[in-house]
């Protein structure tokens, strides 16, 4: 292998697959005066820096650092306290500095968590500093009036005024396994709900989660490289285990207390919460089955609710950000499954059909709702892998975002920030618009790869299974047929096949080793309608027959070499992975089996039991959908296929054990295979040199495997 072939592997490492100096978390002021977001120094710079682009009339646009870690920090190293660390493990965090941040209603007042600190931002004056609280600090957020800042401190949530003066807590946990303000497991892994407490927009007030673990089972992680270390103590709520409770509290600043009454017994998950100036507090709750939700508004002197809408759903339901949430006229946003689309529902009325797939609310305005979606069943064009922004009112839809690719927004103040990618071109580019016009453009620092992917999307076999196939690069007709490399993650949410330059980069680097890639989202991956997504109820195992179906439909169009077919993925690929050489041999030949879910019992409650329903009551759907059950292997083949598992020994999500009980089955069933520990090492592989051999070593269990030459 050439030292130029090792390049890639490097700089995708160093530059943590090049999202390292990108600038992302936008918010743009209500005055449409100044654009915030986040942005490091360098594509190789972890640490965050929070910045404001002005846009002041009279003015050329104008970036600035308003905070700079390095400075705030005096030089020195950052500290993180084990719940923040497991806050930025549930949202996939992998940089530093800044990784998050929140501002008042005028977007005038900033505050972030650092190295365990509260610090506040004049955003205008571009000054920050620290306030005097008590640490480690968690989650703060601004009043919106900029007058308090909330903060979670060892379980406690605390009020600070933006001066520092009159630090106080208006509630601290009762014991070990109370907290309040913060998200559940469940909550920020699955819902997508990062939050535990929420301002009034009368900065007086605010609705508390109160979290209390103690009947959720306890796991414990070791480290078995430092046996002198203790292991970790998880609360992990594995399918047809107890959840935490959650309970939500209205709080003033005056000490007064008063707890939202729901049907907790029936509704026990609190999904979402939306407090506007525009109605009551509401908020959405979910059954346990995930087949009926409550939309609920929140009478806050009382604590009584009253239902403003019931959805139920013979398969699941599914949580959509940004919604609930009023209009400013008082009526209710929502995404719905309604005629067999995902439809954007604003009070009784859908406003858009099944030509689009709603994906996510990104701003509700005066006249219109500013959407993202991709391209429906009822669609002209499939738009593989394409998501596009558009504007849905009464009168119609409008698409905002032009050309080919993955397109989100951010709207205030009149103001626009259009973030979109291409196949065309690397990374991302934040396009700041106004009245329909490009009024600046939000620099990038990010690396450009040294390579650029040969990408050509399509679909495959009777599904029209969305499709992505990558051929080496200079790859000629005359050079014949190549061994195939499945890359799929090929599961829910986790859409591979899309229309952006970055997310193609490791497979074409894996075809410059001499494969050809496909990568396919068959059924249960999102994009087209609810039911692809919810076809797989009951049934994971569709997903590993769309793999086999979309790889012999592309056979006749490309240079696939049937009779040297690997797969490789991670989480629900590492498990689409492993059933593939277990069940299909006949198709494939080798797989690497990253970070599997190899026994779905050992999965958490939201998201095994939306799709496979409780253990306890379909033992057998457990069994059909697990690689191995008590006994043994599930279901396995007899033929052996070479397999290679690769697991974080500190992964809090799909714990360790997934593969080591593999392991064990395997070897009791005479089948040799391959295990890759790598110590200190979660569900992310975020360590340079651990995300670089990991694709090297990849490569050669592959060649190994298949009996191509090195």
């Amino acid at each position: 292998m050439t030292l130029q072939k090792l390049s890639f592997p490097r700089q995708h490492a160093r530059t943590q697959r090049f999202t390292l100096g990108a600038p992302r978390a936008f918010t743009v002021s209500p005055d449409g005066e100044r654009v915030i977001f986040l942005r490091s120094a360098s594509g190789t710079d972890r640490s965050n820096q929070l910045w404001v682009l002005e846009l002041t009339a009279d003015g050329s646009p104008k970036e600035r650092v308003v905070a700079d870690p390095a400075a705030l920090l005096g030089g020195s190293a950052e500290k993180l306290s084990a719940q923040e660390r497991a806050r930025r493990e549930r949202s996939r965090e992998g940089s530093s500095g800044i990784v998050g941040y929140a501002v008042d209603e005028a977007a005038e007042l900033a505050a972030f968590a650092l190295s365990g600190k509260v610090y506040v931002a004049e955003l205008r004056a571009g000054t920050a500093r620290a306030l005097p609280v008590p640490g480690p600090v968690l989650d703060p957020r601004p009043s919106p009036d900029g007058r308090h800042v909330a903060y979670v401190s060892k379980g406690a949530l605390r009020v600070v005024g933006a001066e520092g003066d009159g630090d106080r807590a208006l509630a601290e946990p009762e014991n070990a396994h109370i907290s309040y303000g913060l998200a559940e497991f469940i909550a920020a892994e699955e819902m997508k709900r990062s939050r535990g407490f929420w301002w009034s927009p009368e900065s007086d007030r605010l609705l508390v989660a109160r979290v209390d673990d103690s009947p959720v089972k306890r796991w414990w992680i070791a480290d078995p490289a430092h046996p002198d270390r203790r292991p970790t103590e998880v609360a992990y709520p594995a399918a047809g285990t107890p959840n935490a409770e959650v309970r939500l509290l209205v709080m003033g600043l005056d000490g007064t207390r008063t707890e939202v009454v729901w049907d907790r017994a029936r509704y026990p998950y609190l999904a979402q919460v939306h407090w506007s100036s525009a109605g009551a507090p509401l908020i959405l709750v979910q059954a346990r089955d995930q087949r009926s939700q409550l939309f609920l508004a929140v009478d806050t002197e009382s604590g009584t609710t009253r239902t403003v809408h019931v959805d139920e759903d013979p398969v699941w339901l599914d949580l959509f950000a940004g919604v609930p949430a009023w209009a400013p006229d008082g009526r209710l946003v929502r995404i719905a499954d309604e005629g067999g689309a995902r439809v954007l529902a604003v009070g009784d009325r859908p406003l858009t059909g099944a030509q689009l797939q709603i994906l996510a609310v990104l701003d509700i305005g005066e006249s219109d709702v500013l959407v993202s979606a991709s391209a429906g069943e009822d669609a002209a064009d499939p738009e593989i892998g394409e998501s596009h922004v558009y504007r849905v009112n009464e009168l119609g839809v409008e698409r905002v975002s032009e050309g080919v690719g993955i397109h989100s927004a951010v709207r205030a103040g009149g103001v626009t920030v259009l973030v979109s990618t291409a196949l065309d071109r690397p990374g991302a580019s934040a396009q700041v618009m106004r009245d329909g016009k490009r009024i600046a453009t939000v620099a990038t620092h990010a690396e450009e790869p040294v390579l650029s992917p040969r990408v050509q999307l399509t679909e495959g076999g009777a599904h029209r299974i969305p499709c992505a196939v990558l051929l080496p690069t200079g790859y000629q007709e005359s050079d014949g047929p190549l061994p195939v490399l499945m890359d799929p993650y090929g599961g829910p949410h986790g859409r591979r096949v899309v229309a952006a330059h970055n997310a193609h980069l490791t497979s074409q680097w894996f075809a410059d080793q001499g494969f050809a890639v496909v990568v396919a989202d068959g059924r249960g991956a999102p994009g087209r309608s609810p039911a692809w997504e919810k076809a797989i109820k009951n049934n994971l195992v569709l997903t590993l027959e769309d793999q086999v179906e979309a790889l012999h439909g592309l056979a006749g169009r490309f240079p696939l070499d049937l009779g040297k077919v690997a797969i490789r993925g991670w989480s629900y690929g590492g498990y689409l992975a492993g059933m593939a050489v277990l069940r299909r041999p006949d198709v494939f030949h080798a797989a690497v089996v990253g970070a599997p879910v190899t026994d779905q019992r050992l999965y958490d409650t939201h998201y095994t039991e939306r799709y496979l329903g409780d253990p306890s009551t379909q033992p057998e759907v457990y069994a059909h959908n697990s690689l191995l059950t008590d006994d043994g292997l599930s279901e396995a083949a007899d033929q052996i296929r070479p397999m290679m598992i690769v697991h974080g020994m500190a992964d809090d999500n799909v714990v360790v054990a997934h593969s080591l009980r593999l392991s064990s089955a395997l070897l009791a069933a005479g089948r040799p295979h391959e295990v890759l520990p790598l110590s200190g090492v979660t569900h992310m592989t975020p360590q340079e040199q651990v995300a670089e051999n990991l694709l090297l070593l990849q490569v050669d269990f592959l060649k190994r495997s298949l009996g191509l030459h090195a």
